[in-house]
């Protein structure tokens, strides 16, 4: 329905206009009159018209500031102006406040038919397009948090590539390529200020976790995962602060965590912690989940714990490379040499530009760095742990002169170990996909979807969709229509069954949906291949 608004002083234009309207669009519209500027105003207030007939002309206030005023309170109603006096009299005002046509007394039928479909498909197309808005809106706010929890745990765990992780951060609006991780815990007061009936507080407070996550987003701008068990992680993502800055941006970090723990406590009637980790780069976010929730273990007294104050926070020398570091292990253990070598020389150089004269402490360095190393590959299973498999390693260090030649062995060793992880990583991938092709041959007669093999592997429908697409370059559709197309082509040329039987067999419900499928794969329709006029 739309609603209507005729504003002029003579009677015999509204009743004239009104009849035209019932006449032309008896049950779309919902009309009204009013005869002044005033009544013009106060009706647009609650009637909200989507359309307005005006007469420039009228007691009291004009039609142009009666226009005016009813524009500042919405901005989607249409004015048709119907006025007695020459358009280019108020042309400038009209096209200020977004009049759809300007017609001169007196009006023929057809003008106000003409004219009123017109604003009738304007009308239309702003509320499609704010239906479709909101729709949008709708569909944002049930997938912000899904994404929001997925950026979280690829930040956590590592195990997204760059583009993935760019794609996260633009879905996002994230910029920063720093941050820290709140660990938020909730639950009842206890004894000597511990944390009592977490199991029931979380059970109690699932139900408020909009409003939690609501709360939380009124004091930072983050990102909020899902709860786990009595546990929220946060992530606020941030520039790195400046060696001068920083304290003064963890004090502020602290306030506004209280602030927030205090406002939930009243909101929630429970009882909330906070451990806040120190800022890291995306790539070492993982160190500030681990000292967030290591801080809440410091003093359970406090309600907002940061790292920095536990004394627990690792300190390094002002030029230690702690980035330089971090990348190449980062490396190691993702197999990759080639990015693992460049960090090495990195941290080698760096070694010889400062401590060329301490060769124990460079060795022991070395040392040092491959143990770490190997124990990344026994860690993920790509190594077997030989307890005398290091018995050479201080003798073959302490007799090395030059730090080249202490670089060499350091980067045969790595070598190994990134070549025995890549290694596995291959065999694992090569087994799960290979597991992957036999349980779709065994059931791509069933209605087979992508959540069905994933969950046979135990692996995330994401991560193993990735998986499959890189390993066998189709995508699992794909895959599964080239098996059941193989298998509907072997039906067709050895045996006898109807096309409704191969349809169902194969794993179809709906032989038109089959025979269009097999069209588009194949080339030609099933009843065309089984007579042998296959392309």
């Amino acid at each position: 329905m739309y609603k209507i608004l005729i504003a002029d002083d003579e009677s015999i234009v509204t009743d004239g206009l009104r009849f035209i309207i019932d006449k032309n669009f008896r049950d779309e519209c919902i009309v009204e009159c009013v005869n002044t500027g005033r009544k013009v105003i106060e009706m647009a207030e609650y009637f909200r018209p989507d359309i307005v007939f005006m007469d420039i002309q009228m007691p009291g206030i004009n039609g142009i500031e009666a226009m005016r005023e009813i524009r500042q309170g919405n901005d989607n109603t249409i004015f048709i102006v119907v006025s007695a006096f020459l358009k280019f009299d108020y042309a400038k005002d009209a096209i200020d406040i977004g009049v759809l046509e300007y017609l001169n007394k007196p009006v023929d039928k057809e003008q106000i038919v003409r004219v009123l479909k017109k604003a009738m498909m304007k009308v239309d197309l702003m509320k499609n397009r704010r239906r479709e808005d909101l729709e949008n809106r709708e569909k944002l706010e049930i997938v912000t948090p899904i994404i929001e929890n997925g950026f979280i745990y690829s930040l956590l765990y590592g195990n997204q590539s760059d583009e993935e992780m760019g794609n996260f951060k633009k879905l996002l609006g994230i910029e920063e390529n720093a941050g820290y991780i709140m660990a938020l815990q909730f639950g009842e007061s206890g004894n000597k200020d511990r944390m009592a009936n977490p199991i029931g507080t979380s059970v109690r407070l699932q139900k408020e976790y909009t409003k939690i996550k609501d709360a939380i987003k009124s004091f930072f701008h983050c990102c909020v995962g899902t709860m786990m068990g009595n546990t929220i992680l946060i992530f606020v993502p941030c520039p790195m602060p400046a060696q001068d800055e920083e304290y003064q941006f963890r004090i502020s970090c602290i306030e506004n965590a209280r602030k927030m723990v205090r406002e939930m406590q009243h909101m929630f009637d429970a009882r909330f912690r906070v451990g806040i980790g120190a800022v890291h780069e995306l790539g070492r976010l993982s160190e500030s989940y681990s000292e967030a929730t290591h801080s809440l273990t410091y003093n359970a007294s406090n309600s907002v714990i940061h790292v920095k104050d536990t004394r627990m926070f690792p300190e390094f020398e002002d030029d230690y490379p702690i980035e330089t570091e971090v990348a190449l292990f980062k490396y190691i253990e993702e197999g990759d040499f080639n990015r693992a070598q460049f960090y090495a020389r990195s941290f080698f150089d760096w070694m010889a530009e400062r401590h060329s004269g301490n060769m124990d402490d460079i060795r022991l360095k070395a040392l040092e760095f491959i143990l770490r190393a190997e124990k990344a590959g026994f860690d993920n299973g790509s190594m077997t742990y030989r307890f005398s498999m290091r018995s050479s390693y201080l003798n073959t260090v302490t007799g090395m002169m030059t730090i080249d030649e202490i670089y060499g062995w350091f980067i045969s060793k790595i070598e190994d170990v990134c070549r025995n992880i890549l290694s596995r990583k291959e065999e694992n991938t090569v087994d799960l996909i290979h597991d992957a092709q036999v349980y779709i041959e065994q059931n791509y007669s069933k209605d087979l979807i992508l959540d069905d093999v994933s969950k046979e592997l135990q692996l995330s429908p994401y991560y193993f969709s990735k998986l499959f697409k890189k390993r066998t370059g189709k995508n699992f559709i794909e895959y599964l229509t080239d098996v059941r197309m193989e298998k509907a082509k072997e039906l067709l040329r050895n045996s006898n069954k109807s096309m409704k039987e191969i349809c169902m067999e194969i794993g179809y419900t709906d032989p038109n949906y089959f025979s269009r499928t097999f069209k588009k794969n194949v080339g030609v329709t099933p009843s065309e291949y089984k007579d042998g006029k296959e392309e």
